[in-house]
């Protein structure tokens, strides 16, 4: 908004005509009117005039040499500097075709010469009336889209706030039933295992006792490879041993992840954050029909236990890690049915340092990229470059939030179009207490 004087000021009226006797009538007039005057005899003088000092209303003169009032008028509003100031064409013609063109080019009134001084202060006034009256409303429309850009902001924090009450209710819910089976197993397999080497010890000694069985005896150890079942007893044990853990293991990465019982600010290890959400993801990293199972490089600097909120936290690892594997995806579905495609391993690298008192992490995957036009509103609310249906344009926008809003740092995106993308979060290694709610 360039216009920002008060009432109280001189109002900057710039008078451009190429016949000398019309600026001095034109200026004096004004200048008695109480008006500051400024003079230009031809276009460019003009354009020169508003480049130096913002006129508040321009009175141009249309037949002039060279550059004629249509033509400065253009210029004027093609620049986003001069745009907006009013433009009061003045013509000995009074021409219904010359007005129409005044209008079209931008002008926003029109006096034919000779003029009356009343109508041309009256006229000058109106439009610094309708220009007071415009900044005003811009002023209200970008408070309104402030409003609105706040009520998009609390819509986000809303379904964020319900999605985590949910998961943490559905964590604990899972966590409890699978963990009272699981323990079941778990417990009883110590004994199992006792009790299938008590028989098999058994066994051998009848065989030592008894070195001829009966046929009958011998038909069912043929019958049952005994001698094999021997052999990989323990192994199977041992894998039931290995596969119970590995339940507990995702039990407790699930607990970990959501941590819905957490809500306060406390010092984690952002790594095993990282690995608890890794393991959530491990279903989408597999190996599947049409690609590679997708590697994740881990480049862990020394990280200190940083002070965040871990539940929100984890919430932007799985947006991005996502994010991540969708991008992969879509870069693997849209080049394989290209002829002699050589797509290159599916990658996601993870990079964690820390500086002075400011902890890194970024994560890049090598799939499509992001095009640069977009790059700018990624964090948007309810933006999405996905395809109908496989993106809520919500998960980088929360991201964005808790990363800045809530933790004070910072997450960027650099890219490259067929290069992958890169998402970098950077926050304080200590959170300042207490942290304000962001909305």
């Amino acid at each position: 908004m360039h216009f920002n004087q008060t009432n109280h000021h001189k109002r900057n009226i710039l008078v451009v005509d190429d016949t000398p006797d019309n600026l001095r009538l034109l200026s004096a007039m004004l200048t008695a009117q109480g008006f500051e005057v400024r003079k230009a005899l031809n276009g460019k003088m003009a354009l020169t005039a508003c480049q130096m000092v913002l006129p508040d209303v321009i009175l141009l003169d249309i037949n002039m040499p060279d550059m004629d009032g249509y033509q400065v008028c253009q210029q004027l509003k093609a620049d986003e500097k001069t745009s907006e100031v009013p433009v009061i064409f003045i013509s000995a013609l009074d021409d219904v075709v010359d007005k129409v063109k005044a209008f079209d080019v931008g002008g926003v009134d029109y006096i034919a010469k000779p003029f009356h001084g009343a109508e041309v202060v009256l006229r000058i006034e109106n439009q610094i009336n309708l220009r007071l009256l415009q900044v005003k409303l811009q002023e209200k429309n970008f408070l309104l889209q402030q409003a609105l850009d706040n009520l998009k902001a609390a819509q986000v924090q809303q379904i964020q706030n319900e999605k985590m009450v949910a998961l943490g209710q559905l964590v604990a819910g899972l966590a409890h039933e699978i963990n009272n089976p699981i323990s079941f197993i778990y417990g009883n397999l110590q004994y199992a295992g006792q009790y299938v080497q008590d028989l098999v010890n058994m066994i051998e000694v009848y065989q030592q006792e008894y070195p001829k069985p009966t046929p009958k005896i011998q038909q069912i150890a043929n019958n049952i490879d005994l001698n094999f079942m021997i052999e990989d007893l323990q192994n199977l044990i041992g894998a039931m041993y290995r596969g119970s853990d590995r339940i507990r293991e995702i039990v407790l990465a699930l607990q970990h992840f959501s941590r819905h019982d957490e809500a306060e600010i406390k010092s984690v290890n952002i790594h095993e954050d990282i690995e608890n959400t890794l393991v959530m993801l491990q279903h989408r990293l597999r190996e599947v029909a049409d690609r590679p199972a997708i590697v994740v490089v881990k480049d862990y600097g020394n990280l200190p236990l940083v002070t965040c909120y871990p539940s929100e936290l984890n919430q932007v690892f799985m947006h991005l890690l996502n994010n991540a594997i969708d991008a992969i995806e879509e870069r693997v579905e849209n080049q394989s049915s290209a002829p002699d495609s050589q797509l290159p391993t599916p990658q996601i690298r993870i990079h964690t340092e820390v500086t002075l008192n400011i902890v890194k992490i970024a994560i890049a995957d090598n799939g499509l990229g992001i095009e640069e036009s977009l790059r700018s509103r990624l964090f948007d609310p309810f933006f999405t470059t996905k395809p109908v249906g496989k993106g809520s344009g919500l998960g980088l926008s929360i991201s964005h939030q808790i990363i800045v809003q809530k933790h004070r740092g910072n997450i960027t995106c650099t890219s490259s179009v067929g290069q992958g993308a890169e998402f970098a979060i950077e926050i304080p290694i200590e959170q300042p207490e207490p942290c304000v709610n962001y909305s």
